[in-house]
């Protein structure tokens, strides 16, 4: 067991981001709720902020069923994605790379995340310093949505492009999404065009979408051991 009493809090820095994202909601903004460990600290502050008399008129869009139920539990109104803009999005980001193109979706909710995140006029991640990569890929797997029916076949077609990948369990039951799909988890090696892969993948049938964010983020807070860095795509 460790006894290292200086090892960074990776939840305490978190939180810190995300109290720092948390401050460029406004009263009267749209917020897209995302989904996981990290963006539950984001909606746990907006409720805060809101029951303190800090924010007012805030409505979320939330990504997942789970962000849903929190967000309302801690006091923000939740509103169905409609097709008008979000004023600002904020989620958490399994890599993140210096363009900060990202990988998303190991907590499930990639699709929802998308759909919902490319309405936002700002996307804002938040993140500990153990999510940043030089390359897309290098740490995370890349997850990929899949339809449900015919998933063997799908499987087949994605390992023709990335060999090196397998369909993500829950216990002995394939993990199933809250649109009733299932995920692939794929390797991407080094030297692929990501934007290139992106879109083979979108055109691979079966494929639902992927985690690949390219070009999405315009700021993120990463909180390292010295304190929360912003960063912007360089």
């Amino acid at each position: 067991m460790s006894t290292d009493l200086h090892a960074p809090d990776l939840e305490a820095l978190k939180k810190e981001a995300a109290i720092r994202a948390v401050a460029l909601v406004g009263s009267g903004m749209r917020v897209g709720l995302g989904t996981g460990s990290t963006a539950k600290y984001a909606i746990e502050e907006i409720g805060r902020r809101l029951a303190a008399g800090e924010l007012s008129g805030v409505t979320g869009v939330a990504t997942s069923e789970a962000s849903d139920a929190l967000a309302r539990q801690v006091g923000i109104p939740v509103e169905a994605l409609d097709p008008r803009p979000l004023d600002i999005a904020i989620d958490g980001a399994d890599e993140i790379d210096p363009a900060l193109n990202l990988i998303k979706g190991l907590g499930g909710a990639l699709l929802r995340e998308k759909l919902t995140e490319v309405q936002a006029r700002q996307l804002v991640i938040i993140a500990d310093h153990t999510k940043l990569v030089t390359r897309i890929g290098e740490k995370a797997p890349l997850p990929i949505e899949i339809a449900l029916f015919g998933f063997l076949s799908t499987i087949e077609r994605l390992r023709a492009v990335l060999p090196a990948g397998r369909l993500r369990q829950n216990g002995a039951q394939p993990y199933v999404t809250d649109n009733g799909n299932l995920i692939f988890d794929a390797q991407i090696p080094e030297g692929h065009d990501i934007h290139a892969l992106e879109r083979q993948l979108k055109g691979t049938l079966g494929v639902i979408d992927t985690g690949l964010f390219l070009g999405m983020a315009q700021v993120a807070f990463v909180a390292a051991p010295d304190g929360v860095q912003e960063l912007r795509p360089q």
